[in-house]
């Protein structure tokens, strides 16, 4: 593992048990945190992001999820291998996760302010409860969220949705973590409110020197805020590039079908969006060849053999038989 990768996840899979069976929902992910580096994480729902997220931060439901294979390196040691108590450790101190909807992970019978105290004293060597409001009040200024005093004993649902997102991050930030992993945390918010949190987090990003993993299905963000992208399609890692070389010459199918389906400046009102055909196939019944030849205009006979991820340039992933010829395609 190279000296900057500050995390690094090699072939991980996670699989979970149901009544119709078990199904493999992450499926052989690799991809690297560089220190103080910001990874995107895209795809379409469904396509394994969170259960990515869930797998490193060792939070899968219990007993149905589990991590079946792979390894996940925080400075070189394997979160995978560790027991419960542990892991217990690592979590909050080390890597701490910002959830998707603040009004899940808040509890809402609880003043946001405790949530924020039982965070430290968990996870901290924060003393008597007067020492722990401090901190805690200090944290919800840091965020950005006004008459901290006040708020701190308001319930969540007393907040609008952009403070208490701000809330979320000040809990996950309390330990000062190495790295944050950022579940669609934009996702239930207005433009205005959205751009002041990806505001917030690359401020507190390059303030305390975090490693930030981002999932998000919106490219727009990612082009804003990510150094490298991976793009996840059926549980698997298509494509993995530094933000400029995916957004230039797009190397997989899957990942020039989604930029092609950005609306643009010059594109003019009220004009049909180009769509992805077809469907995502079931995790029940995946193809045996590449999971996306049914809907890939590129497909040929060569794809009932799944490719494998390949590096094919410096910092270039890509899994796709046919990438030489989307290199030289200039029509993206």
């Amino acid at each position: 593992m190279a000296s900057d990768v500050k995390l690094s996840v090699e072939g991980l899979a996670t699989e979970f048990a149901g009544d119709d069976g078990t199904v493999r929902v992450v499926d052989g992910v690799n991809f690297e945190l560089r220190t103080g580096a910001t990874l995107g994480l895209v795809g379409e729902s469904g396509c394994g992001k969170s259960v990515t997220a869930l797998s490193i931060m060792g939070l899968l439901p219990k007993p149905a999820g589990r991590v079946v294979a792979g390894r996940v390196l925080l400075d070189g040691r394997d979160l995978t291998a560790l027991v419960p108590e542990a892991m217990h450790e690592i979590r909050g101190r080390r890597i701490s996760m910002i959830f998707q909807e603040p009004m899940t992970a808040l509890n809402p019978v609880h003043r946001v302010g405790e949530q924020l105290v039982e965070t430290l004293r968990l996870h901290t060597a924060v003393g008597r409860h007067g020492e722990a409001r401090r901190r805690a009040v200090e944290l919800l200024a840091e965020v950005g969220i006004p008459a901290p005093e006040r708020r701190f004993d308001e319930y969540p649902h007393q907040l609008s949705g952009g403070m208490r997102q701000r809330v979320l991050i000040a809990m996950a930030l309390a330990c000062s973590p190495d790295v944050l992993i950022a579940d669609e945390p934009t996702t239930a918010l207005d433009v205005t409110i959205q751009a002041q949190i990806l505001e917030l987090i690359e401020r507190l990003q390059a303030q305390r020197g975090m490693s930030v993993i981002f999932i998000t299905h919106d490219l727009g963000v990612i082009a804003e805020i990510a150094d490298e992208v991976a793009v996840m399609y059926c549980g698997k890692v298509v494509e993995r590039a530094s933000v400029d070389a995916l957004f230039r010459r797009p190397l997989h199918p899957y990942t020039r079908a989604l930029l092609e389906s950005m609306p643009r400046l010059q594109t003019p009102p009220k004009t049909r969006l180009p769509v992805i055909q077809g469907m995502v196939p079931s995790p029940h019944s995946l193809p045996s060849g590449c999971r996306f030849a049914n809907r890939c205009r590129f497909a040929t006979a060569e794809c009932d053999v799944e490719p494998s991820l390949d590096e094919v340039a410096a910092g270039r992933w890509t899994a796709c038989h046919h990438w030489p010829r989307l290199a030289e395609d200039r029509a993206v």
